[in-house]
């Protein structure tokens, strides 16, 4: 019977608090949840977090959700949101996060989660909400917020031209630049509004504003 009520989980992640909930009836809860986990019915993505295994519930867990609920505040940018977007050609394995709090990296049998810092007023611009099923929903910079979060947490990045830019996009990043000509270019002007790398988040505005031309 437990186990019936674990598969209605899904692929949603699961506190631990949860999980004692299903399981009221029993004297020993934690000897339970111990043994799911030997079994591999569940697995632990940190201490009190878990998700259903794919063979239980019969889904597959959402890796932006786990990346959400892992650390927070959070939401899910970078390379794996470049791909989302389709800008980028290659997926990725790493869910890449920003982040108000400290950087931090998560490693388990889910998956591999990083989280970089970025600063307010900055961070809380440009995220939309992807609800890819009825019982799941995350949230994850927007294209255009993606590509700036790149930008400004690229290491040792150069770039003090529009042409140098440009180069940095087309080569380095390989973008689509059909979906870069599509972007919001109000949205990129608050984000370099908000102070954090104003420069070269500028440079980028003058670039998208040579595209829609």
């Amino acid at each position: 019977m437990s186990e019936d009520l674990l598969k209605t989980f899904g692929c949603v992640p699961i506190q631990h608090s949860s999980l004692l909930a299903v399981l009221h009836d029993y004297k020993t809860p934690n000897d339970k949840i111990h043994r799911w986990l030997q079994q591999g019915c569940l697995l632990q993505v940190k201490r009190g977090l878990y998700v259903v295994s794919p063979q239980m519930s019969g889904e597959l867990w959402s890796l932006p959700l786990v990346a959400n609920v892992l650390y927070g505040p959070s939401y899910v940018s970078l390379d794996y949101a470049l791909f989302y977007h389709g800008l980028i050609p290659e997926g990725v394995v790493e869910i890449s996060s920003v982040t108000t709090r400290r950087s931090k990296f998560y490693k388990s049998d889910v998956g591999r989660f990083s989280y970089t810092h970025l600063p307010l007023p900055y961070y809380s611009l440009g995220i939309i909400q992807v609800k890819p099923a009825e019982n799941v929903s995350y949230l994850m910079a927007s294209r255009e917020k993606a590509l700036c979060d790149s930008l400004l947490l690229a290491r040792n990045l150069r770039v003090y031209s529009v042409k140098g830019l440009e180069s940095y996009l087309q080569q380095d990043l390989r973008l689509d630049f059909y979906e870069l000509a599509q972007f919001d270019i109000a949205l990129v002007k608050k984000l370099a509004e908000s102070g954090t790398k104003a420069a070269l988040l500028g440079l980028l505005v003058t670039l998208l504003e040579s595209l829609s031309c």
